[in-house]
């Protein structure tokens, strides 16, 4: 909706765009609790965005012509200016703003946070927890960026090729942090969050639909991998829960309950991505996720993953992979052996860090164990990892 107004009205109007769709928002929850849910809820929601934006336009008329005098022509015309809300329209919009929010002008971490907010909806808290920063510089990051947009004159156009090439990496990495809030949910109430995944793949096929058309089939290859990656993984949020809503840890998954669909189409993505010869980022972790849609367990598959990971952080180091190899390195040779390659990444106010370390001292020195447990259940923010944690801790404590 933000985008949909944006690219009517300009990017300079984002702010008033952002209040229009609160209050549509506001209005639906209002009425549709008493009225019940309408026939066609998205339609509902445009239409009241549509509305609410020319009523604005109206007071503003009315203020400026009152107040300031002269009004602009458009605001002068008796012709009301429409807004276009077919599906077409939208999802061009979409691929706009994507794209004007990731304009070279703005640092990467401020085109990044304003994609968050201004595609994908997320809130401050969610924004900060994803950039693992405070909320304070949050809203300080997204008044400038949307200052500079404005001083700069930014128009929701989509940008010539040279253009694609300079903003394409703040947008996958938007869609990249927009799919794993959705399967590694920071919300207190969800343990993950599909419509985010789906959304994040949606916008990733819209994007490579769009580059696909306008250069000829050719794409880059991290949009391909990233595609696969978001494919590979979302295959298994089904089995990631259980009937009561409690996170199903890898291990325990049913794997009749992974989607085939989404790991046969996740082959045909990481297949394109391959062919081009190139190797990033989301290449290594899309091929990770596919060792993890095998049922089959054994050394074979861990000893794979491990190389992966070793591959990913030499290419783009982190300390989330950097865990998750040392996981794997655990799967290869063994709990105890993996123990000091966790502690010395020494990532003491990190959830997943004791997390790991308690899974890793299980059975090998319960009481270690315990303790990590016990620092991984204070940092958590979920319901979701809370449970799972007490389990452990339990487990441990009966042994």
């Amino acid at each position: 909706m933000v985008a949909l107004i944006c690219s009517r009205f300009g990017i300079e109007q984002m702010d008033a765009a952002e209040d229009v769709v609160s209050e549509t928002f506001l209005a639906a929850a209002e009425t549709w609790g008493l009225k019940g849910i309408p026939d066609n809820p998205v339609g509902w929601l445009y239409r009241v965005a549509r509305n609410n934006t020319l009523n604005g336009l109206k007071h503003e008329r009315v203020f400026r012509k009152k107040v300031k005098g002269a009004l602009v022509k458009e605001m002068a015309s008796h012709v009301e200016p429409e807004l276009d809300i077919s599906p077409a329209n939208i999802m061009d919009s979409q691929l706009r703003m994507l794209f004007a929010v990731s304009h070279p002008s703005l640092p990467v971490e401020a085109q990044v946070s304003l994609g968050l907010r201004i595609l994908c909806g997320f809130t401050i808290d969610e924004i900060a927890q994803a950039l693992l920063t405070t909320k304070a510089n949050i809203n300080k990051r997204l008044y400038r960026a949307k200052e500079r947009l404005r001083s700069a004159g930014v128009r929701l156009e989509l940008p010539d090729q040279a253009g694609l090439d300079v903003r394409l990496d703040a947008v996958l990495i938007t869609l990249y942090l927009l799919f794993n809030e959705g399967y590694y949910s920071m919300s207190p109430d969800n343990v993950l969050r599909k419509e985010l995944c789906l959304e994040a793949v949606r916008l990733t096929y819209l994007l490579a639909e769009y580059l696909e058309a306008s250069n000829r089939g050719v794409v880059r290859a991290d949009i391909y991998s990233l595609l696969a990656l978001m494919c590979f993984q979302a295959s298994r949020l089904d089995a990631r829960v259980d009937a009561a809503g409690r996170l199903v840890l890898y291990e325990q998954q049913d794997s009749e309950r992974w989607d085939t669909d989404l790991i046969n189409r996740g082959n045909v993505y990481f297949v394109k991505a391959c062919d081009s010869g190139v190797l990033s980022r989301y290449q290594l972790e899309a091929a990770i996720a596919w060792w993890h849609t095998h049922v089959r367990d054994g050394r074979e598959k861990w000893e794979n993953i491990l190389m992966l990971y070793n591959k990913l952080l030499i290419l783009d180091y982190s300390p989330v992979a950097a865990l998750n190899r040392a996981y794997a390195y655990a799967r290869v040779y063994g709990r105890e052996a993996a123990i000091p390659e966790a502690e010395g990444l020494q990532l003491e106010g990190n959830l997943f860090y004791h997390s790991l370390l308690g899974e890793l001292y299980m059975g090998v020195n319960d009481t270690r164990a315990v303790s990590h447990f016990e620092r991984a259940l204070e940092l958590s923010t979920t319901d979701a990892e809370r449970a799972v944690l007490m389990e452990k801790i339990g487990k441990c404590r009966r042994d």
